[in-house]
């Protein structure tokens, strides 16, 4: 409201205007000292652009409880623990191919039989979570639905999701009411427009079959197309132009009912009533498809290199196999079928009609022991009780055009947070982890045995940091690699520590020093001393709003009615990112040649009967005893 007329015009720090009501009010100062100099009435509204006000944090809404000066709020944005950045970076990982002879999959059987009970390698510990993710989001309805049931149950749950936004399911307008129930709404209202669509066209039919039946009780006296001898009454009535007009909208009437004679323009020799459709005769065959498969690249004129065959009936019987046998694995056939999709651009057996006349069938039959499947039924459900196999290679790739995260369902995600004061490091994080450890797992940071092909698992990793000495690991729940100090003997008390940790040698020290010792760790190490004790867990609570960051964890709940919702909560953590490395070094290890000394797999073939070389013949001698003349020869 406009109270001082004076006042809602004046932006003077010197006004001298005398104080008047309903005119003019005092000049006063800010009471919180920014320096500012208003008229009294418009203290309310400086307290809206004060920069000394105290206000919540930008980030307030994602968790940040700082309150503020204004004039803070952009300086504190380097410290909030709700200012996070999250890691981007995306790579491939494509499904074994058993019928390649250049794949590991002897190395990838081995590695996970060895693995229960022992540390396991870089890249298949890796390459076990990038699967487990895999499984998750693969679900089995798009490449299975003739073995997918649909129940009720998800009907109606997927119309009372769509009901709570006011949503259409299948075109019919769905609410839901107080007490749990669907009230369709427009299902009856389609059904009487259709009724009101037809019927005009339904009374015509039936008008024109009672004409044709009974042509003596109806008299020409109607203007319907169906009518016969309308177009002569309306030559009668109606103007020429009007005659033309109705001939053109109901032409194609007319010429059903045979009013008017379909013709081109010479003198009737071609009409087109008298054409019969000519039935199109489909040539189906079966072509086997390209294939995600590995293949020899054979041209296709070359009949030597094609292996002959014959066409003839068979039976399931005829394979002579038991029915145990004709089980398929899910994950495999799931991963291949995905992968035809993915690298060919189309599915298993897929249909291709090429023209009119040629069209290739393709058929393929799957039986499965969890079959039949349910609609929301992803891989991760059926491989639950399951034995561990590992169906993805060890090699990651990395991302391209064509393969990226938005189309390709074999891409992976870091997704890991980080604060925003860490995205220095965070920066070094992506050199060291993925640049440095994980694009070079085969053969540079880990090296394998040069006969890892037939099966061989030994494997030595070459490097640690420069400034200690570290084992590199990864963690499985963290899903992330970290440092793992290694030590020439035990330090401290041997002794097993209790509940609170106060039988060992950290924590008989005062509460004050191991907050100290505790400021000294980076935020994965932090991460994982909270998990040792409670004693532990408190000495990393007081550096959480210092070190930590608040970010949000989505939790699905069910209520009492079925009914699901996502619901966000806060949840307060230390970042998985562990001390930068500026440089790595070679470590103390023998070299990989003194593996194959014994290297079970490594074969040495003994030749006990001498062979002659070729100049010790006597033919090439007399000839030439030059190796390359010998060959040429021989050419």
């Amino acid at each position: 409201m406009q109270q001082h007329i004076h006042c809602d015009s004046c932006y003077s720090r010197r006004c001298r205007a005398r104080v008047e009501a309903s005119v003019c009010c005092a000049v006063t100062p800010c009471r919180l000292h920014c320096g500012a100099l208003f008229h009294l009435c418009k203290a309310e509204d400086h307290l809206l652009l004060c920069p000394n006000v105290r206000v919540p944090c930008i980030n307030a809404a994602y968790g940040c409880p700082v309150q503020l000066p204004r004039s803070s709020r952009a300086s504190h944005l380097q410290v909030c623990p709700a200012s996070v950045v999250c890691c981007t970076m995306e790579w491939l990982r494509w499904p074994t191919d058993d019928t390649n002879p250049h794949s590991h999959k002897a190395l990838q059987d081995n590695l996970v039989k060895e693995s229960e009970g022992q540390e396991e390698a870089l890249d298949l510990a890796m390459a076990i979570i990038d699967q487990k993710d895999l499984y998750s989001r693969l679900k089995m309805k798009p490449l299975y639905p003739e073995l997918t049931e649909e129940e009720e149950e998800e009907i109606n749950d997927e119309m009372k999701e769509e009901a709570a936004a006011g949503g259409v399911v299948n075109g019919v307008v769905i609410e839901d009411t107080s007490d749990g129930g669907i009230v369709v709404l427009n299902r009856l209202y389609q059904t009487v427009l259709c009724k009101m669509m037809f019927s005009m066209d339904r009374g015509g039919c039936e008008a024109a079959q009672e004409n044709l039946n009974n042509p003596k009780q109806n008299p020409n006296t109607g203007m319907a197309p169906w009518q016969e001898g309308v177009l002569d009454r309306l030559g009668q009535e109606l103007t020429p132009q009007e005659y033309n007009m109705y001939v053109v909208h109901h032409g194609r009437m007319l010429l059903a009912f045979g009013q008017i004679e379909a013709c081109t323009p010479r003198e009737k020799d071609f009409v087109y009533g008298s054409l019969e459709p000519i039935p199109v005769q489909t040539l189906r065959s079966f072509k086997v498809p390209d294939s995600y498969h590995y293949r020899r690249r054979v041209h296709l004129y070359d009949t030597a290199a094609r292996v002959q065959s014959e066409p003839r009936g068979v039976d399931t019987s005829d394979l002579g196999v038991n029915e145990d046998e004709w089980l398929t694995d899910e994950a495999a056939a799931t991963l291949l079928g995905y992968a035809e999709e993915e690298v060919m651009g189309h599915k298993i057996s897929e249909s291709k009609a090429y023209d009119g006349l040629y069209i290739d069938v393709g058929t393929q039959t799957y039986s499965f022991r969890s079959a039949p499947f349910k609609g929301k039924t992803t891989l991760a459900e059926v491989m639950v009780d399951r034995p561990l196999k590992l169906h993805l290679q060890l090699q990651a790739e990395s991302v391209n055009s064509r393969h990226n995260r938005a189309s390709c369902v074999f891409t992976f995600l870091c997704g890991h947070t980080f604060h925003r004061r860490e995205h220095n490091l965070q920066k070094t994080k992506k050199m060291n982890v993925h640049c440095d450890i994980h694009t070079c797992l085969s053969g540079w940071f880990e090296q394998r045995c040069p006969l890892a092909y037939l099966g061989c698992t030994y494997s030595q990793r070459r490097f640690h940091p420069s400034t200690h000495k570290a084992t590199v690991t990864y963690n499985k729940e963290l899903r992330s690699f970290n440092l793992r100090p290694t030590f020439e003997g035990l330090v401290g008390d041997n002794s097993p520590t209790s509940s609170e940790g106060r039988g060992g040698s950290l924590g008989s020290l005062p509460y004050e020093v191991l907050c100290h010792m505790a400021s000294f760790l980076d935020s994965l190490s932090l991460f994982q001393l909270a998990l040792v004790s409670r004693l532990m867990r408190q000495v990393c609570s007081t550096l959480l709003k210092e070190r930590g960051m608040v970010t949000f964890r989505w939790e699905k709940k069910t209520y009492s009615h079925g009914r699901t919702k996502w619901r966000a909560k806060l949840v307060w953590e230390f970042s998985h990112l562990f001390s930068s490395v500026d440089s790595w070094h070679m470590a103390d290890i023998p070299p990989i040649s003194a593996h194959l000394k014994v290297c079970p797999y490594y074969e040495v073939s003994l030749h006990s009967k001498p062979v002659s070389l070729p100049s010790m013949d006597e033919k090439c001698s007399q000839k030439s005893s030059s190796l390359v003349n010998h060959f040429t020869g021989n050419r």
